[in-house]
């Protein structure tokens, strides 16, 4: 009942914003003489006129985002290489890279959502605009019909197969710092949190990690509440323009730096994830460099406390992070490896070893591909050792080192300025199980279109076949394959 009303509510905010009517103020000016002729004065949008109320502004705004762009805006000032693809229809403008809210030189180019705009004519609103503070969110309910009944994993997110699902309900507030320009100092910070189903992949060790880890549910595809709360992000930047060709120092927790997926739904080409990126780091915290040495190479280091580990967790071990990433001059193409997470530690919580790069490809303005792949792997994992039972992940009753490696492609398409067709292949080897609970090797094959109603309103229908070759890995070990549709809505605020 809770996933019917949350669906319904977050289509009727979609909807009803965008094509409640106008209420549009007129003049009477039938009783003036023919010579008198109205003062100029300045177009003001609904969204933006103080004498509506909030939810009038906020309405508003969702029917001013429902218009067409205009098309002679002119561009934001930017010390980078052009953008090399549309967003829309793509979800980002750059070649990926991980630590920065964008590549150093790149303009803040966030859209104004409707929350952001209603709140203009308030004192805090006001405040927000002088200090470029934004705020900003999304909900993303999903719905999904699979071949199996029980469990869809390792598909993530939408594990619960054949319903509804509020995968998440999202609240940023952030402000960006200006790397465009070079002649002072500046600072930006964020601050994220995530509701919904999607907290069982994204939490972190230490930080509300009792909900998940603490609540044991055999009657579920995952342990942990249903549903849960994460605050995903909560960094600090400083940008220094003086080093090299600037430097931003982050302090925090943030993502992990190198997959082409990422947590946040806007900012995936498709709906579900690989499961190469299901079972690899999400977050670190630490401190991260990231410098910029000219317009094709930066450069990025840091200390965090392992994969999805607060550094005050008794699980807590220094490790390494360090990313170079190199664009082309023609800017077709784009490399990114990483050392995404070193340390000399034993295997603890998610304390993976891992080595990664991503490889992008620009065959035009409207097509494109990223290939990304990695080896983990984890030291003296506990039941991991010799002589374990075969095809039963974690059974031996010694210690010893789980890998696994994979690869996936996205071959990407802008069908027009509203619509994305995004193809995905890969294939993953979980070596002894230790990441799926399954030692075999998978391959995955996905389907999607994004096509935007509106700046505020992404629809994302998808077709996908995943299939184990070693041992039954899908619906709990009952199935050797899976087909599944799904669609979900991405609905800003």
């Amino acid at each position: 009942m809770y996933i019917k009303k949350a669906l319904a509510a977050a289509i009727l905010l979609a909807a009803a914003p965008v094509f409640a009517p106008a209420m549009a103020q007129s003049t009477n000016v039938s009783n003036m003489p023919a010579s008198t002729s109205l003062p100029a004065s300045p177009v003001v949008a609904e969204s933006g006129d103080c004498s509506r109320g909030f939810l009038s502004r906020f309405a508003a705004a969702y029917r001013e985002d429902a218009q067409p762009a205009d098309p002679n805006a002119a561009a934001p000032k930017r010390r980078a290489m052009d953008a090399p693809f549309d967003s829309p229809p793509f979800p980002n403008s750059e070649w990926q890279m991980g630590g920065v809210p964008a590549p150093i030189g790149v303009p803040d180019t966030d859209s104004t959502y409707p929350l952001e705009k209603a709140l203009g004519c308030t004192k805090v609103g006001q405040w927000m605009q002088r200090n470029r503070i934004e705020v900003y969110g999304w909900l993303t309910p999903a719905l999904n019909a699979s071949s199996s009944n029980f469990s869809n994993f390792p598909l993530s997110y939408n594990t619960r197969p054949n319903r509804g699902e509020l995968d998440q309900f999202v609240t940023n507030i952030t402000r960006v710092e200006d790397t465009v320009q070079t002649d002072h100092i500046d600072w930006g910070f964020d601050i994220s949190n995530l509701y919904g189903y999607d907290y069982h992949y994204t939490v972190t060790k230490g930080v509300f990690s009792n909900q998940l880890l603490n609540h044991p549910a055999p009657n579920q595809p995952l342990n942990g509440k249903i549903y849960g709360d994460d605050p995903m992000l909560f960094y600090g930047d400083i940008y220094i323009p003086w080093v090299a060709e600037g430097m931003i120092v982050r302090i925090g927790r943030w993502l992990s730096l190198p997959d082409i997926e990422a947590q946040f739904s806007p900012q995936n080409y498709l709906m579900t994830h690989s499961i190469l990126y299901t079972a690899d780091p999400y977050t670190q915290t630490g401190i991260m460099t990231t410098t910029r040495l000219n317009q094709q190479w930066t450069f990025q280091i840091g200390i965090n406390a392992s994969n999805d580990t607060a550094p005050w967790n008794h699980s807590a071990r220094p490790s390494l992070q360090t990313c170079v990433r190199w664009v082309s001059a023609d800017n077709n193409d784009m490399l990114y490896p990483c050392i995404n997470n070193w340390n000399k530690s034993d295997y603890n919580y998610n304390n993976v070893q891992m080595y990664v790069a991503t490889w992008g490809h620009r065959f035009s303005k409207n097509v494109h591909m990223q290939t990304e792949a990695y080896r983990m792997y984890g030291r003296n994992v506990p039941g991991f050792g010799p002589y374990g039972t075969p095809g039963s992940a974690g059974s031996s009753s010694l210690p010893g080192t789980a890998g696994e490696f994979g690869i996936v492609n996205y071959l990407n398409f802008e069908l027009d300025t509203n619509n994305m067709l995004s193809v995905r292949n890969e294939f993953y080897n979980d070596e002894k199980g230790q990441r799926t609970g399954f030692a075999t090797r998978y391959s995955s094959h996905t389907v999607g279109l994004t096509h935007w109603v509106s700046q505020d309103l992404e629809i994302q229908p998808e077709l996908r076949y995943e299939r184990s070759y070693d041992t039954n890995a899908y619906n709990a070990g009952k199935k050797d394959y899976q087909v599944i549709a799904l669609l979900d809505a991405i609905i800003h605020y």
